[in-house]
């Protein structure tokens, strides 16, 4: 792919999405597990944290697949089905503590290992089966 100087590059990833078929046990995972900064829930559409400089997007894909309702906001139609995947960053140290964490709540662990690089990934599912993965940091370094 050519990059032209014309072609702002954006700096990073403001927000990420998934879909959830069950709001209320996404609340519990993401807020109470996950212990996440919740910024606002929207009866059955939608539930937004923060994570850092980001925000997670959960939605409910069947009502995200209906037009806005606020013609101030007309945010078109979008959903997806089927598992999607979002990284999370946390140290190695922090890694092992959310791994004993989630394990004492009963969320199996899918995976856990080191990469190449020498980075640690850790990955378990949300209450939709969403692949949900810890990182360190330094994993795209």
């Amino acid at each position: 792919m050519k990059v032209t100087p014309h072609i702002p590059v954006p700096s990073g990833i403001l927000e990420a999405a998934l879909y959830v078929d069950d709001l209320d046990a996404a609340e519990q995972f993401y807020g109470e597990i996950l212990a996440l900064s919740k910024i606002q829930r929207v009866a059955d559409r939608h539930v937004f944290y923060r994570i850092g400089n980001s925000v997670l997007l959960l939605f409910n894909a069947d009502e995200t697949k209906k037009p806005p309702g606020n013609p101030d906001l007309p945010v078109p139609p979008h959903g997806a089905r089927g598992p999607g995947h979002v990284c999370l960053i946390l140290t190695r140290a922090e890694i092992d503590v959310m791994r004993k964490h989630l394990l004492d709540w009963n969320i199996p662990v899918d995976a856990e290992f080191d990469w190449p690089g020498g980075a640690r990934s850790l990955y378990v599912r949300d209450p939709a089966g969403n692949s949900i993965e810890f990182a360190e940091g330094h994993l795209w370094a």
